[in-house]
């Protein structure tokens, strides 16, 4: 039982809320579900008063939902998220930011802010969540957690409340990479490439701040070159094509009801609001020759280099957010433009704060690539 619920972390939350459904690999684990997700009798919040308030419960679990539950799990709760999991900071306008154990005073990391916290904490032992643009990756790193995107496509989302289908994935953190595993054995299927040469690109690790680059320096890995010119483009092409969608699919609810999301929320939905087909096709084109080049360098390659640009910012420093998510979308775009699964694994600063070294492999490799970065915990 859990004596006080801390309502930035949990919007639902139970005793379990869910029971298993069947036993199997995850007997005894609990899982905090981010508020996008379906949980049959309980309504999708979104991380949004107003969307809640409208939405009707659901009739059945989300497919992943289902799946965990077969396999023993039960579902402590449902977990805050941001809105419409269009952000990467965790500070939710409305339900406040959910708290980040190891570095206290700063952001969990968003948009699985909630589901973060609640493994951080010891709440829950596994983060079901989602990362369009990092929003697996950067809650790991700035809370010290294990944390996966999985390959796009490669895990079912039904039931599951989209941002923008063409780069939503499926993800889980855990604190330890031997439970990362033993979900990918339930939600993944079985792997279609093998990962070769653990890579880095010292351009890219640049783009982080010192103390993160530093972090992953005692990592071995065979360095590559990197052509940074052509990444403001590919970053600019990748947002505008996920701010078109994101308002295809929310615009038609989103439409006079502007004035009930966040400001920083807000503004991103205004900006994909005035964005026309023509915008969306040049960006989808642009996407498509970035993936290209992408592939082009990597091959069969795993790519190491940060999870975020920087340790979670102070709580106090809001008006810096939009530089770090920009920083920081630099470096978790590349998965999201390849489709290709990336694994967070946590380090430190000698200072002690969390940050990640992100492996991003081949589409198709999440168990492998899962396994490469266990390697990574025993070294």
């Amino acid at each position: 039982m859990i004596p006080v619920v801390d309502r930035r972390t949990w919007r639902v939350v139970g005793n379990p809320l869910v029971r298993p459904t069947g036993h199997g690999g995850l007997d005894g684990e609990c899982v905090a579900v981010k508020d996008l997700f379906a949980v049959a009798g309980h309504r999708i919040g979104a991380g949004n008063p107003a969307w809640l308030e409208q939405a009707a419960p659901e009739a059945q679990h989300a497919t992943v939902v289902a799946r965990l539950l077969e396999a023993g799990a039960s579902v402590l709760g449902i977990a805050r998220t941001d809105e419409f999991a269009y952000s990467l900071a965790g500070t939710n306008a409305h339900h406040g930011s959910p708290p980040n154990l190891r570095a206290p005073g700063r952001i969990p990391g968003g948009s699985s802010s909630g589901s973060a916290s609640a493994v951080a904490t010891g709440q829950a032992t596994i983060g079901l969540g989602t990362d369009t643009g990092g929003s697996i990756r950067v809650p790991a790193a700035y809370q010290g957690l294990w944390g996966i995107r999985t390959t796009h496509g490669a895990v079912p989302t039904g039931g599951l409340l989209p941002l923008a289908p063409a780069f939503d994935t499926i993800g889980w953190l855990t604190r330890g990479a031997s439970l990362l595993a033993r979900v990918g054995d339930v939600l993944l299927p079985p792997d279609s490439a093998s990962p070769g040469e653990l890579v880095t690109s010292p351009a890219l690790t640049s783009l982080a701040d010192p103390v993160v680059a530093e972090a992953l320096g005692s990592i071995a890995a065979t360095g590559i070159e990197w052509p940074l010119a052509p990444m403001p483009d590919w970053l600019a092409a990748m947002q505008a094509l996920q701010a078109w969608q994101a308002w295809q699919v929310h615009g038609p609810w989103l439409t006079g009801r502007l004035d009930t999301l966040g400001p920083d929320v807000r503004a991103r939905f205004e900006r994909a609001a005035s964005l026309g087909p023509e915008v969306a096709e040049a960006a989808c084109e642009e996407v498509a020759r970035a993936r290209e080049s992408i592939e082009a360098l990597l091959g069969d390659g795993v790519l190491l280099l940060p999870s975020a640009s920087s340790v979670a910012p102070p709580l106090d420093d809001l008006r810096a957010l939009d530089a770090v998510r920009q920083a920081t979308m630099q470096l978790t775009c590349l998965a999201g433009i390849a489709g290709r699964p990336a694994v967070s694994v946590p380090l430190a600063t000698p200072d002690g704060l969390p940050v990640g070294a992100c492996l991003v492999g081949p589409a198709g490799s999440d168990r492998a690539l899962i396994d490469l970065a266990a390697t990574l915990e025993q070294s």
